[in-house]
């Protein structure tokens, strides 16, 4: 796949995202890839990786951590991180 017929980046879903970094690992380790083009999907792999990180981050501020009472019932709900 050409770089102009590649996703932005930022439309991708983060499964998908997931899918293609793993894909440029594995032929990064295989080590059969020119360098020119070497560089340029690491390139893209910085960028998939800080897109993935956005969205786990932006995925976990909707996360609400339920609070339950003693009998074991759902009292009130808070965010994840007790903020």
């Amino acid at each position: 796949m050409t770089d102009s017929a590649k996703p932005e980046v930022s439309g991708l879903s983060f499964e998908k995202a997931v899918a293609e970094l793993e894909s440029i690992v594995a032929r990064l380790e295989r080590g059969d890839v020119a360098l020119d083009e070497s560089i340029e999907i690491y390139e893209r792999g910085e960028a998939l990786k800080k897109h993935c990180e956005m969205l786990l981050s932006a995925a976990e501020n909707r996360i609400e951590k339920i609070r339950l009472d003693r009998a074991g019932k759902p009292q009130s709900v808070e965010p994840l991180d007790g903020a």
